[in-house]
C-alpha cells in the first residue's frame, strides 16, 4: 500500500507540475491570437485550439492505448509510474488549457486598457496584468485538474502504471480481496481531500475581492 501510494502521488505530482507549466503557455496562446487581442493570428489559434479540443475530447484509457508507441520510444517501456506520465500530461494539459483561456477572459478588459495607457508592452501585461490578475481562477482551475489528474492515474494503473488504482484492480478485484480495494479507494479519496483543501486555501488567499 505504501510503494503504491507513493507511485500516485509520483504520478499526479510531476504530471501536475509539466500540466500546469504547458497548460498556462497554451491557454495564453488561445487567449493572446484569439480576434481582437494582442496576438490576433487567426492560423495559429485555429491550429492550438483543434489540438486541445482533440486531445481534450479523448478518453482517457483509448489515449494511453494511442501512446504507447510515443511512450515506449520516450520512456523505453510502457510499464511503471514513469511510463504513465506523458499520457497523463497530454491528456490534462489541453484540459487546463481550456481552463486557463476562460481565466483569461474573465480579466476586465479595463485593466488591460489602462496598462496599455501607461506604456506597458505586451510582456508586461502578460506577466504583470493577465497572470497575476487571474491567478485565483488559475489555482483553482489547477486543483481541479489535480483532482483529475489523481483519477487519471487509477485508470493508468489498469494497464501496468503502478499505483493506487494498480493495487485495487490487481491486488483487489483480480484476486478477490474487496478489502483491498477499499483501502485504496479510501487513500484515493484522503488525497483528493488534500489537493482539495491546498487549492481552496490557496485560491482564498490568492482571491484580493
Amino acid at each position: 500500500m505504501k510503494v503504491a501510494t507513493e507511485e500516485t502521488i509520483y504520478m499526479s505530482l510531476i504530471a501536475l507540475l509539466f500540466t500546469f507549466v504547458i497548460g498556462i503557455f497554451l491557454g495564453l496562446i488561445l487567449f493572446l491570437t484569439d480576434r481582437g487581442q494582442l496576438w490576433q493570428n487567426k492560423v495559429i489559434h485555429g491550429i492550438t485550439a483543434a489540438y486541445v479540443n482533440i486531445f481534450r475530447s479523448i478518453p482517457f484509457i483509448i489515449l494511453i492505448v494511442l501512446l504507447i508507441p510515443f511512450t515506449r520510444s520516450l520512456v523505453g517501456t510502457m510499464l511503471g509510474p514513469t511510463a504513465a506520465l506523458p499520457a497523463l500530461i497530454i491528456g490534462a494539459a489541453p484540459f487546463y488549457a481550456r481552463m486557463v483561456e476562460i481565466a483569461l477572459r474573465e480579466i476586465d478588459k479595463g485593466v488591460v486598457e489602462a496598462a496599455k495607457s501607461m506604456g506597458a508592452n505586451n510582456g508586461q501585461i502578460i506577466f504583470k496584468v493577465l497572470l497575476p490578475e487571474s491567478m485565483p481562477a488559475l489555482v483553482s482551475g489547477i486543483t481541479v485538474t489535480a483532482i483529475a489528474l489523481v483519477s487519471y492515474t487509477a485508470m493508468a494503473g489498469v494497464i501496468g502504471a503502478g499505483g493506487l488504482g494498480d493495487l485495487a484492480f490487481r491486488d483487489g478485484f483480480q484476486r478477490g480481496n474487496p478489502d483491498i480495494t477499499l483501502v485504496a479507494t479510501i487513500v484515493v479519496l484522503i488525497i483528493v481531500f488534500i489537493l482539495q483543501y491546498i487549492g481552496d486555501y490557496l485560491t482564498n488567499k490568492l482571491d484580493k475581492r
